[in-house]
């Protein structure tokens, strides 16, 4: 019986972490290899889908083909939409029609198979395999949600990238899912191709790389204090030495925070460019051999550090971890590990960033706050926990956590119970309905 990968894709990055893997052999060999593409922006048809950016066609030839699920399930958003349970039949039964299928073996490759899209189309193929790559610093957090056994039962490895050496993803582990590694040295010649293939622009080198995410579209913060936090880059990267300053803008933040960077640069007698080509953060570092890369929590920060060697900083990482809700948001373990691991650009010395050093202790960490968020999915990750804690907890490391939070799991650092037996049964019952309203 022929067999048919289809790998499922939402970004430029997510496209050239597969391209690495199939590169380096982690699929095994299929009769046809399908690139099925998402455009999950708030507004799809004012966003360029990933197979229309600068550089695609250089990951294209990997692929038999290319599908649209933005076409395949329009006018539904595809971020918004997934299949009734009793329509699962006919829905697989017309993806075979409409994509060629037949009667194929159909294997799956999906990004953040927690969430609709990805979750809508392991739903679609029942009987498909799965693999999973990851998006980033996500793969070090848990599960975000509950996922029905009859898929997440079927994951057999994570692949990710190396982003913090040594550090083992959380991600799907509550279902025995084997971790592997894409080497470094094919992402790296992915994005080589990529650079390659982007147009000429005014790339000159040295310069302080500023990356702007647009957390105020994620409601994290308000956009006053998203600018805010630009701007106190700008003023970072000008206190540390740097006259010119390169900003790679979110593609969906508003074009006034560009305007009000340019202003305080210029305020400080510093050049400031803004890029408007939607390039990867990455071909950025071989077209710009920056001297330093600042920015709040992404994972682009990591990729400049491990793999390039460039000396990268964080900013506002504190503000984030207070104003983050619930505690089981899924940026809370990138934002904790940016927080852990890079030096923050207030603190720099005059110059550069040192090389990225992982702290001791980052492993038990990142259990402890994996525990602390989706209790009830990796409850076998509390001793972890409680070994953290009860070694660790200082007001530095306090800030990754939330005492109400450890009261209600119980975990050291949490506000003492009173003894008095009526009051330990108000805080048992409360802790009862607490766990069944999350079902």
């Amino acid at each position: 019986m022929p067999t048919t990968q289809i790998f499922y894709a939402s970004s430029l990055y997510g496209t050239a972490t597969l391209a690495a893997a199939i590169d380096s052999g982690c699929f095994a060999p299929a009769d046809r290899r399908l690139l099925l593409v998402a455009n999950n922006a708030a507004t799809p048809e004012t966003s360029p889908s990933l197979d229309t950016m600068p550089g695609f066609e250089r990951l294209r030839g990997r692929f038999d083909g290319v599908l649209s699920w933005n076409e395949t399930v329009a006018p539904f958003h595809p971020g918004g939409w997934s299949p009734r349970r009793d329509d699962v039949p006919l829905w697989e039964r017309y993806l075979r029609m409409l994509w060629d299928l037949g009667d194929d073996r159909v294997e799956l490759a999906v990004e953040s198979l927690q969430v609709t899209p990805a979750l809508s189309i392991a739903q679609i193929f029942p009987d498909a395999p799965l693999d999973v790559y990851a998006d980033g610093l996500m793969s070090y957090g848990p599960t975000r949600n509950r996922i029905d056994p009859l898929v997440g039962g079927r994951v057999r490895r994570l692949f990710h990238l190396d982003l913090v050496p040594g550090l083992e993803p959380l991600l799907l582990a509550e279902f025995g899912v084997e971790a592997r590694v894409v080497p470094a040295e094919a992402f790296t010649k992915v994005v080589a191709d990529l650079s390659d293939a982007a147009s000429p622009g005014p790339y000159e080198e040295g310069a302080a790389l500023l990356l702007g995410q647009y957390l105020a579209a994620l409601g994290i913060l308000t956009p006053q204090e998203e600018e805010d936090l630009h701007l106190r880059m700008v003023r970072g990267a000008v206190a540390r030495g740097h006259r010119r300053i390169v900003f790679k803008p979110h593609p969906t933040a508003p074009a006034s925070w560009t305007r009000a960077l340019e202003r305080e640069a210029a305020s400080l007698d510093a050049e400031l460019t803004v890029l408007d080509q939607p390039l990867l953060a990455e071909v950025l570092y071989l077209r710009l051999r920056p001297a330093l890369v600042a920015g709040c929590f992404s994972t682009a920060l990591f990729t400049a550090s491990t793999f390039y060697g460039i000396p990268a900083a964080r900013v506002g990482t504190e503000q984030l971890l207070e104003r983050l809700t619930p505690y089981q948001n899924s940026n809370r373990i990138p934002v904790t590990i940016t927080d852990a691991v890079l030096p923050e650009l207030a603190d720099l010395g005059r110059g550069v960033a040192g090389p990225l050093s992982v702290p001791e202790g980052l492993s038990g960490l990142v259990n402890a706050v994996g525990y602390a968020m989706q209790a009830q999915i990796r409850p076998d990750l509390r001793e972890a926990a409680e070994t953290y804690l009860a070694a660790h907890l200082t007001p530095r490391t306090l800030r990754y956590f939330k005492r109400r939070r450890l009261t209600a799991l119980g975990l050291p650092g949490g506000i003492p119970v009173p003894r008095h037996a009526a009051v330990r049964r108000v805080v048992r019952k409360a802790r009862r309905l607490k766990r069944a309203a999350r079902g």
